[in-house]
């Protein structure tokens, strides 16, 4: 029997996303190294998140675990590499979770209690939102990088204090003032959580992260990561303090009520933690900066020194013309519009790999320059 429920507000509300040039719909392809090949035909990958593009090694073959980690999912890969992560992030002890995302809810969440102040950088991923959201804390939201105001506002409580920032921004590519921020924090007593999904594996000595980058790994109270950025695998994980992990494994309901990531997939990670990362990230830092100094050459404005590359554009209906422009030049990078970034602010999100070569980078740099001269960008 048909429902009788009238759905007709949905289809109302899909045209509305599409006369505001905001619809997106899925994309099929299949990526081989610097490439994706969609519908047939080859594009050069500049938007994915494989940063340090470790070539593909075997997938395990044993029996994946189909039960929450408390019950019978908890592989003893799983010690092998929160151990290795611990020690990767200068803490005690790590916790995998199946997503970063998921990680950032069940952590942020969990830790924060009911009247806790909340100070989160105004262009945090969408993931701390929802969860200081979900803790019932006081929210309040500095300007982005603003020190002034963050050290304004900090003043102005004699609660328990959170400072949440991203240590490399995932849409506009630049850096958290680190030093500052942990320094502000020290100076008001507040805990500091740092989401860094796209520092981590890429930025510091041996791709520690962005706290190691500014030189204040022991600054940092609490990170939050992901294993799909940088390291190209799956999944999420914390880093903190022994009683911070085990409160989490007690109180957190991403990490309880939820089956293990799958044990093929923690083995997958290990293989990759202990591949040869540091060549692939010089080569990942080199194509940064052979990229960027062209761009900036052409009378582009980029303000990011990280893999993330915005290229603003501002009209979403331009941004998506440009994209597709892109596309006929055969380079596939993606336009990011509202609400992942602000009305009026789209752009062409460029995410650098250590799969694109050299000369690739100058193919591309061609067509942006061609692109960029017809849309009137520069």
């Amino acid at each position: 029997m048909a429902s009788r429920h009238n759905l007709q507000f949905v289809k109302s509300q899909i045209e509305e996303i599409k006369s505001n040039n905001l619809y997106r719909k899925l994309r099929y392809g299949q990526v081989k190294g610097a490439h994706i090949i969609i519908e047939g035909k080859k594009f050069l990958n500049f938007c994915s998140n494989d940063y340090l593009g470790i070539p593909p090694s075997p997938i395990s073959k044993k029996q994946m675990q189909s039960s929450s980690r408390l019950v019978s999912g908890n592989d003893d890969s799983y010690q092998k590499l929160e151990k290795k992560l611990s020690k990767h992030k200068s803490q005690k002890n790590s916790l995998i979770f199946p997503t970063g995302y998921m990680a950032n809810l069940g952590a942020i969440s969990t830790i924060i209690q009911k009247g806790d102040l909340i100070l989160s950088d105004s262009l945090n991923h969408a993931s701390i939102i929802e969860a200081c959201k979900l803790s019932r804390g006081k929210i309040s939201i500095y300007s982005h990088n603003n020190m002034t105001e963050l050290s304004t506002k900090i003043k102005k409580t004699k609660k328990r204090k959170f400072i949440i920032t991203e240590g490399v921004f995932s849409m506009d590519g630049d850096f958290a003032k680190l030093d500052e921020i942990s320094e502000i924090a020290q100076k008001n007593d507040a805990i500091l959580i740092l989401d860094d999904a796209h520092g981590d594996f890429t930025i510091g000595t041996d791709g520690r992260g962005s706290a190691n980058y500014y030189r204040v790994d022991k600054r940092i109270d609490l990170y939050i990561s992901s294993l799909s950025k940088g390291l190209g695998s799956f999944g999420g994980y914390v880093a903190s303090s022994n009683e911070v992990t085990d409160y989490l494994i007690n109180k957190s309901k991403t990490f309880i009520y939820t089956s293990a990531l799958p044990s093929v997939l923690v083995n997958h990670a290990l293989q990759r933690f202990s591949s040869k990362r540091e060549p692939r990230r010089k080569k990942l830092v080199s194509n940064v900066k052979q990229f960027v100094k062209g761009l900036r050459e052409f009378g582009f404005e980029i303000n990011s020194d990280s893999h993330i590359i915005p290229i603003m554009i501002g009209n979403e209906k331009k941004a998506l013309e440009f994209g597709a422009a892109l596309m006929k030049e055969g380079i596939f990078a993606q336009p990011i519009r509202y609400p992942t970034v602000a009305k009026n602010k789209a752009r062409i999100r460029v995410s650098m790999t250590a799969w694109i070569t050299k000369t690739q980078i100058m193919q591309a740099l061609d067509s942006f320059e061609k692109l960029g001269k017809r849309f009137g960008i520069i």
